[in-house]
């Protein structure tokens, strides 16, 4: 199991309805991250940022993540969400959520 620390903005005349569409989430894109090892999976708002942090089951994360964009609802899905983002400018290229470095963790 890998852990990772994700960062993005969130546009501000979006929040709410980013807010709302994780408030009740499609189930189909809960199993589709389920399926492809994505677990324990959390996304934090403070002020204009949005900060997700997930477990990783799997072996090839990069892999995994483009079979999941393949997935016409989970695109579908990316379609509304997206939108309400703003990448980071310092995010590394052919990243959309800028990862983060894991400085400490306590179980």
């Amino acid at each position: 199991m890998e852990r990772f620390g994700i960062v993005i903005k969130v546009k501000r005349e979006k929040l709410e309805e980013y807010k709302s569409l994780h408030a009740n989430p499609w189930p189909e894109v809960v199993t589709t991250l389920r399926d492809h090892g994505l677990k324990n999976f959390s996304i934090y708002h403070k002020d204009e940022y949005l900060f997700g942090y997930f477990e990783y089951y799997g072996s090839d994360l990069e892999s995994d993540l483009k079979k999941m964009n393949e997935i016409p609802i989970y695109s579908k899905w990316l379609s509304l969400t997206d939108p309400c983002q703003e990448p980071l400018a310092s995010r590394h290229p052919g990243e959309w959520w800028a990862s983060m470095e894991e400085i400490y963790h306590h179980d």
